[in-house]
């Protein structure tokens, strides 16, 4: 099942910073952007996997990009994670 969620790239001393606005405490950081990117998309499938695996989660709506209020400098990159469920899910 694939599912994809806004992050919100942002600069930082070390490097730079994604934060997700929809998944609370998902955050990922690196000295690239593109490592950035890499990280909060294992960031993203660790939390929703640990959601899923909660006996009533329920995965949170996804904000429309256009609704988000950037600061200046911050990036938006969709991050798509794939998972496969195999017990007692039907894809």
């Amino acid at each position: 099942m694939k599912f994809t969620y806004p992050a919100v790239i942002s600069k930082t001393d070390r490097g730079y910073k994604a934060t997700f606005p929809d998944l609370e405490c998902c955050e990922a950081e690196a000295d690239t952007v593109e490592d950035t990117v890499e990280k909060a998309n294992e960031a993203a499938c660790n939390w929703i996997e640990l959601e899923l695996s909660e006996e009533d989660g329920q995965l949170p709506p996804v904000t429309d990009v256009r609704d988000l209020e950037l600061k200046e400098g911050e990036l938006v990159r969709n991050i798509c994670v794939n998972i496969r469920f195999t017990d007692g899910w039907d894809e």
